[in-house]
This record gives structure tokens, C-alpha cells and sequence, in this order.
């Protein structure tokens, strides 16, 4: 995609990764970004910055699960500016802690955030972008939407969702020429994840490294992007040994998991991926020996 001279709208802009990724379209030669998030003087602060890099700004302080004032938002910015081009669903919350002592008000503000207000939004505009035959939009999952952490069971139940709408979206919307992304970041160092409890071995990256590597993806038409060498091997562990992830991301989790003892489940798998070669290599030479 080349995205000089566009226009792009970005929800959760005031922080993180939504800050970082408008900087960088920025830098990229945007047009026009359009700043979304509820916190207002934090966007007209990103604003600024932008602003001194030669891109023009709007920010749009908005509850994304306000559907309503979403719906009249969309509506007059598309009127005053013309047509997005590029859309980058950013915002979303997270909340860490034991499913059993989880608290259904975090729940549902996880579901309406990460997903209902996403999905209101994405609505609205490529119904836009399908009328004007053109246009690209960023999902931003995570790496916990392929691969589900202790302590984060809601954060990535929103994570698996926004990958499978990804999905879909992508072959329903290619006969209007929109193209659908997926951005997978890893632990990224934000506001937001500084209020967690990290995972033991997970290294975080900075959200310039992401936003760098989702003009890299754009560039490439990637239609999946995979942000650091951590997110590549626990897909790759995921897809060839998952009981060994399975063991890692125990081992790794913020708490000690009372259950079980590691070494001895560690020991267990091994002994069942070595008979289960063995079993093949019989059958194998069984065959041919026929």
C-alpha cells in the first residue's frame, strides 16, 4: 500500500501503539490522521507532535462503544475530509487475573472495547470504503490471539475474535478492493502493559518496533504480520509441538500453577512424542517390507 497523500483514521491514538503507529504514517507521508480515542487532552498532545512533522491532524475524543455518537462521528468526518483510505483499529483494554476471581464489569468492558466498539467502527467505514471501491484496514490482535495465556483469558478470547473477523472480512471484502490486515504484536511495552504482571522469558518490544513493522507488512501486502522473533517461534512451537508450548507458557505464567509438576509433565510428553515416532517408524518399515 502506498499510503503518501492518504488519509487514516486510528482508534487508541492517545498511547502506545496507536500513538507510535500515527507517528510513524506520519513519517511515512500520510495526509491527513485522524486521532481517536476518549482521552482529549492526550490526543491533542499526539496532535501536536504530528502536526510538527508536516501531516494534518483531527482528533475525535470518542467512546467506541457509544454506537450513536460513533455513527455521527463517522459520518461528518467523511463529509468534511472525504474518504478514508486506511483504517488501524488500535483501541482496546486488558485486564490480567485467575478466570475464578475474574470480575464480569471487566469482562464486558474487555468484550465491548476490544470487540463490540471494533466492530461498530470497521462497519461503518467499509461500507464507505466499498462505495468508493478502495481501501485498507489494520486489525490489531496479538500474539495472544493465536497462542492463549494464563491469567488472560478474556483479553485473549478478544484477541482470538479479532483474528477470525480478520479472516472473514478478507475474502468478503476483496471484490470491493479492500484489503484486511492483521498486526500481531508481542508484549509491547505501553502504558497499558505496565500495569500487568509479565511473563517470565518475554522480552517486550517498544511499540516503535511495531508500528515500523506494519509499514514494513503494508508495503509487502502482507496479509497477517507477526511483530518479533518471539511471536514467530511460539507459532512455529504452536503448530509443531503444542504440548511444549503448553509447558512453557505454565512455566512462564506471572503465578505458580499448584497443579502440576513441570519436570515430570515435561518428561511425560517427551516419552509420548518419542513412542509415537517409534510407532510410525514400525508402520513405516512395516510397509515396505510388504
Amino acid at each position: 500500500m502506498n499510503i503518501q497523500g492518504k488519509v487514516a483514521l486510528i482508534t487508541g491514538a492517545s498511547r502506545g501503539i496507536g500513538k507510535a503507529i500515527a507517528l510513524e504514517l506520519a513519517q511515512q507521508g500520510v495526509k491527513r490522521l485522524i486521532l481517536v480515542a476518549r482521552d482529549r487532552q492526550k490526543l491533542a498532545e499526539v496532535a501536536q507532535e504530528i502536526e510538527k512533522l508536516g501531516t494534518e491532524t483531527t482528533i475525535i475524543a470518542l467512546d467506541l462503544t457509544q454506537a450513536v455518537n460513533v455513527n455521527i462521528a463517522i459520518a461528518q468526518l467523511w463529509r468534511s475530509y472525504g474518504p478514508i483510505h486506511l483504517l488501524v483499529n488500535c483501541a482496546g483494554v486488558a485486564y490480567q487475573n485467575s478466570f475464578l476471581q475474574t470480575k464480569l464489569p471487566q469482562v464486558q468492558e474487555e468484550l465491548s472495547v476490544n470487540l463490540l466498539g471494533m466492530y461498530n467502527l470497521t462497519s461503518l467505514i467499509a461500507r464507505r470504503m466499498a462505495s468508493q471501491k478502495e481501501g485498507t484496514i489494520v486489525n490489531v490482535s496479538s500474539l495472544m490471539g493465536k497462542v492463549a495465556a494464563p491469567t488472560m483469558a478474556t483479553y485473549s478470547a478478544t484477541k482470538f475474535a479479532i483474528l477470525g473477523f480478520t479472516q472473514a472480512l478478507r475474502r468478503e471484502l476483496a471484490e470491493h478492493n479492500i484489503r484486511v490486515v492483521a498486526l500481531l504484536p508481542t508484549l509491547t511495552d505501553t502504558d497499558m502493559v505496565r500495569d500487568l504482571k509479565l511473563f517470565r522469558g518475554v522480552t517486550p518490544m517498544t511499540p516503535q518496533q511495531v508500528a515500523q513493522a506494519l509499514i514494513i507488512g503494508l508495503q509487502k501486502d502482507s496479509s497477517e504480520i507477526l511483530v518479533g522473533w518471539q511471536s514467530h517461534l511460539a507459532v512455529w512451537c504452536q503448530n509443531i509441538a503444542p504440548w511444549l508450548l503448553e509447558i512453557v507458557l505454565q512455566l512462564a505464567a506471572p503465578k505458580k500453577q499448584p497443579q502440576t509438576n513441570f519436570i515430570t509433565n515435561f518428561v511425560t510428553k517427551i516419552q509420548h512424542f518419542r513412542n509415537s515416532l517409534l510407532s510410525r517408524n514400525r508402520l513405516a518399515f512395516g510397509s515396505a517390507r510388504k
